[in-house]
């Protein structure tokens, strides 16, 4: 009872919206009351200090220092604490949301790339089909272009939008990158984030349970412009987002083929 009082209300942290936020509450709830005991313990060992250790009742100094094990004894054990805290809450979490995806797989997840550059987010959608075009990153044009290699079927129906939309219940994982220098992707309610590598596609998967309008922001000191780097996220009913990806899927295969049929009228 004592370690579950709620933290995060007293902290400001925003209300938590995925399956898995409710384990890293936990973990800062329970690394806040640590804390406080160390405080506490340290505080008053230090006025102890000031009361025992007096000029008035120790005039002369000793030269033999701290004879006294227990003060070491007591450093042990807050390691030990502390690497219970890193290696049985911390490691486990951070592991199931970057590593474990064989069973997230066969819950048909939404799957986006989130594209990280200065200062923005763009997210590339697989469209209708549900497969990603083949990414060249030889193609890049300009900073977020998703490089969807335009020879390969597979991403003539593929689509970029400047806003991340997910459906409420429903899996997600983000392949997340960046086109520039570092970044971090960063969704405070959803209780994740992840570090946007240049030239690589960095997974992580989360599920939300509430719809919600929020801002996305990125983590990582990245330039000039990283405190206004933020990006858009809402998450909508399953119906609305079947509506929405197929309307987007459906203009960029059109325009695809468009851009195809002009080509092949201009080689002639």
């Amino acid at each position: 009872m004592f370690v579950s009082l709620n933290w995060s209300k007293w902290l400001g942290i925003p209300e938590n919206f995925s399956e898995h936020g409710g384990d890293v509450d936990h973990l800062i709830d329970i690394t806040h009351w640590f804390m406080f005991a160390l405080f506490a313990g340290w505080t008053l060992f230090f006025f102890v200090c000031l009361w025992k250790f007096r000029a008035s009742k120790n005039p002369k100094a000793s030269y033999h220092g701290v004879t006294s094990h227990v003060s070491s004894h007591l450093e042990i054990g807050v390691v030990i604490i502390e690497a219970v805290l890193l290696l049985g809450f911390a490691f486990p979490l951070w592991w199931e949301r970057t590593d474990q995806f064989d069973d997230v797989q066969k819950t048909d997840p939404v799957r986006v790339r989130v594209i990280g550059y200065q200062f923005g987010f763009q997210y590339h959608y697989p469209g209708s089909d549900g497969k990603f075009g083949r990414i060249d990153r030889h193609l890049i044009s300009g900073v977020g272009d998703p490089c969807i290699d335009p020879d390969d079927p597979n991403g003539w129906d593929d689509f970029v939008a400047p806003v991340l939309k997910l459906p409420v219940d429903r899996n997600a994982i983000l392949q997340i990158t960046s086109t520039d220098v570092i970044h971090n992707y960063s969704i405070v309610p959803m209780r994740i984030q992840q570090d946007a590598m240049p030239g690589r596609d960095i997974p992580m998967w989360f599920k939300p349970i509430k719809k919600l309008e929020t801002y996305v922001i990125c983590g990582q000191l990245c330039g000039e412009g990283h405190a206004n780097m933020r990006g858009l996220m809402e998450v909508i009913s399953q119906k609305a987002y079947s509506g929405w990806a197929k309307e987007q899927s459906e203009a960029a295969y059109k325009k695809t083929k468009a851009s195809q049929s002009g080509s092949a009228v201009a080689q002639k």
